[in-house]
Order: structure tokens, then C-alpha cells, then sequence
């Protein structure tokens, strides 16, 4: 395992309704420094919604978030998005602005504190761009392309490119290889295991991907009727009765043996 003890996220007993269905039930976790933490569970569990509670897009009901030694959901102007600039997100389906660029939806974070008064010359910004695209895998003339130009893959490496740009310590995957086939989702499995160690970066991951999972996890976190049924490595998890977990490791379509899992592990 990559982390140490010390928690730079922490949960505690959330609760969270829309309308009628409960969606958390007094959910704790923790995720270490330094740790890929990845949540799975049941269609309708919570898994993005918790993401999203945690950064502070979501307010819960009940319970308390604490990030980086602060309460995002307490935090406002200043404090707020000072917070926010030692995190990146990459959502779901990349969520890159359409009118822009690769490069200008790379440099969009940057450009964005010029606005609070920091002094970021253009070449500072072209070479943070170039590196960015460098660091996850993308020629140099892909920042001229429109995000509609782009393969998925291209696409998603993109969003990462610009959710690392303002050099995150802590970053927030929400489904990042859904709509990926198979040799594109193991290359971008490798690189974010690769910018995982490199960047000594903390990690929560959302996935429903089976050897993504396997592959990056240092701690596996399973999510199941609005409760946390069960936190640990993936051998720990894989062994533990439940009828999600069991279907998930199980089923036909997931039907990989343990042994082949964990070897893939912190790979």
C-alpha cells in the first residue's frame, strides 16, 4: 500500500435522501495520503453521489466531510476555491467545454487565476499545457483539436491533463474508463498508475471496471442500500460474503479468478 495513516479524507456518518429514497445511511471512510482508494457498488448506491458530496457539488442531509484538514461544506470566496485548486476531477464524460480547444480547455484552470490576481505569463501557460499533455500521453498538436475530434481515450486523457493542471495533490475519478474498449481502458489503467506514484497524488476513484479496480487499488470500498458494507484490499473484499460483492467477482461477465485479480493489484 502507498499510503500512511494519515487521513486526508474523512467521513463521517453521512446521511443523504432525494425525496423518497435514501441514498446514505451514516456512511465512515477514510482515505489515506498517498492511497488509490476506489468505491463500487449497486446501480443506485451513491458511489458518484458520495463523490460529489466530497467536493463539495452535493450537501448532505447528515454527518461530516473533512478534506485536506478542512470542511469543504463550510468554506466559502477565498477559502473555498483555494481548497478547490489542490484537487482535480475528471468527470464521468470528460465534461470538456465544446467551444474551446484542447489547449484552452487545459488551460482554463490557469487562466481562472488570473482573474484572482495571480500573475501567470502566456509562455508559463503554454509550457504548463505542453507538459500536462506530455504527462498523460498526448502529441503536442492535440491541443489544437476540438474535444469533438477526439477518441474517447483521447478525450478522457485530456480532462486529465486539465484536472492535474494546477499541480492537484488529490484527485477525484468519477467512472473514468466507461465507454473506453479494452486495450484503451489498460493504457489509461497504466498511466494513471504510473501518475498515481510519480505525483505522489491521493486517489478516489468511482468505478464499476473490474480490472481497473483490481489494477490500481490500494483499498476497495463497497457501497450497497445506502451503507458501507465493507472497506479493504482487494483479496479481503473478493473473500467477503455479500451478495454484491459476490455477483460483482462472480458473474459471468467479471469472471476472472482471484488469483489473476491479484496480481494485477497495485500493478
Amino acid at each position: 500500500m502507498h499510503g500512511t495513516v494519515e487521513p486526508v479524507i474523512a467521513i463521517h456518518g453521512l446521511r443523504k435522501r432525494f425525496g423518497g429514497q435514501q441514498v446514505h445511511a451514516g456512511i465512515d471512510l477514510e482515505i489515506r495520503r498517498g492511497e488509490f482508494m476506489s468505491v463500487i457498488g449497486t446501480s443506485g448506491s451513491g458511489k458518484s453521489t458520495l463523490l460529489h458530496e466530497v467536493i463539495g457539488l452535493t450537501a448532505p442531509d447528515a454527518g461530516s466531510i473533512r478534506v485536506l484538514d478542512a470542511t469543504p461544506g463550510e468554506l466559502d470566496g477565498v477559502a473555498a476555491r483555494a481548497l478547490r485548486r489542490r484537487w482535480g476531477v475528471l468527470f464521468q464524460q470528460g465534461a470538456l467545454f465544446s467551444a474551446f480547444n484542447v489547449f484552452e480547455n487545459i488551460a482554463f484552470p490557469m487562466r481562472e487565476l488570473r482573474k484572482e490576481g495571480w500573475s501567470i505569463d502566456e509562455r508559463m501557460l503554454r509550457d504548463s499545457v505542453a507538459l500536462k499533455l506530455y504527462m498523460v500521453g498526448l502529441a503536442p498538436d492535440t491541443a489544437w483539436k476540438r474535444p469533438s475530434e477526439l477518441s474517447g481515450g483521447m478525450l478522457k486523457r485530456a480532462a486529465l491533463a486539465r484536472a492535474l493542471m494546477l499541480e492537484a495533490e488529490l484527485l477525484f475519478l468519477d467512472e473514468p474508463t466507461t465507454g473506453l474498449d479494452p486495450a484503451s481502458s489498460a493504457a489509461f489503467d497504466a498511466m494513471l498508475g504510473e501518475l498515481h506514484k510519480e505525483l505522489n497524488l491521493t486517489v478516489m476513484m468511482v468505478t464499476h471496471d473490474l480490472y481497473s479496480m483490481a489494477a490500481l487499488s490500494d483499498r476497495i470500498a463497497v457501497l450497497d442500500a445506502g451503507k458501507l458494507v465493507v472497506v479493504g484490499t482487494l483479496q479481503e473484499v473478493a473473500r467477503f460474503e455479500h451478495p454484491f460483492v459476490r455477483d460483482f467477482f462472480q458473474s459471468r461477465r467479471n469472471e476472472i479468478p482471484l488469483r489473476e485479480l491479484a496480481g494485477h493489484a497495485g500493478a
